[in-house]
């Protein structure tokens, strides 16, 4: 009789276990799992911010695509770290280098998106980053990279593609590299909307303003709060100051201790250091608990 009632109670409790199980995986079927991102695809390997450095990341497994995006003159959301033609990997529409001080002379926002896809950024050797194959690459539009990216893992057979998208702006800089914060997450969400995506997309800033404007107008989705190397603040102190709790707050790694990580997962906020490029340090962080780990080379994930 004692073991019918077990047998019963474990025909019951069973299901309603898987299913909890089921319910609180994440979109890609894991728990807690790992986040492995390639920073600006995978900028130690590939021209950073192009399709093809995207490409590259996913063979190697990664879980997120990194990236930046600006804003062009006729309002199209660009892939680019930099708001401006930056002369380490610009190449001009003449087949020239241009110098550092002439790279600001050419900045995207002052650009239409078809200007700016006249220079290359993929054939000039990175002086940081000798093991990066050089290719013909322009800086994309979003909406372009990703409906490659999602074609990619379809024809591919790789899992869905996670998006890290930063906006690239500043309080000293609005109207002059980019529009305004309200702007600049209209243009960027319009994309993000049209192309369906919204569940697997974060989007991070070290300016807060488009943190706290993503989200009075979009409250579901994820946010990441970038932390330079020289902010001292806490997990506390930097969630009073955003004003709201965002899924990520993203620090310079040498700021990550294991107290701030478990500050943070207190907060029940992920914890995401950049740029972690050497295995042992990867390895450190991951045993400190962070959540995840931005890197130039995700072949180190492996």
């Amino acid at each position: 009789m004692k073991r019918s009632k077990t047998l019963a109670f474990t025909k019951v409790f069973t299901p309603i276990f898987l299913i909890m199980t089921v319910l609180t995986c994440d979109a890609f079927g894991q728990r807690n799992a790992f986040d492995a991102q390639g920073h600006r695809g995978c900028r130690g390997l590939m021209p950073e911010n192009t399709i093809p450095a995207m490409y590259k990341a996913i063979d190697l497994g990664v879980t997120t695509l990194e990236m930046d995006v600006v804003i062009t003159a006729d309002g199209k959301v660009i892939v680019s770290h930099d708001p401006y033609m930056n002369a380490e990997i610009a190449t001009n529409p003449q087949g020239l280098y241009i110098q550092p001080g002439d790279q600001r002379k050419h900045i995207l926002y002052k650009l239409t998106a078809a200007e700016v896809q006249t220079w290359d950024v993929g054939l000039k050797p990175h002086p940081k980053f000798p093991r990066q194959v050089k290719v013909k690459a322009v800086k994309p539009l979003l909406s372009d990279l990703i409906d490659s990216v999602e074609l990619y893992v379809k024809r591919t057979g790789k899992p869905a593609a996670r998006y890290n998208i930063e906006t690239k702006c500043s309080p000293s800089t609005d109207n002059v590299n980019h529009p305004d914060p309200e702007t600049f997450v209209a243009l960027l969400m319009a994309v993000i909307r049209e192309k369906g995506i919204s569940k697997r997309v974060t989007i991070q800033s070290f300016d807060k303003r488009t943190l706290q404007v993503l989200h009075r107008a979009h409250p579901r989705m994820n946010a990441s709060f970038l932390i330079d190397a020289g902010n001292r603040s806490t997990p506390e102190m930097l969630l009073q100051e955003l004003g709201f709790k965002p899924s990520t707050i993203s620090p310079a790694y040498q700021l990550v201790t294991q107290d701030y990580v478990e500050a943070c997962h207190r907060l029940g906020v992920k914890v995401l250091p950049w740029t972690v490029n050497d295995r042992d340090t990867i390895l450190r962080l991951k045993n400190l608990g962070v959540d995840g780990i931005i890197s130039d080379y995700p072949d180190l994930f492996q």
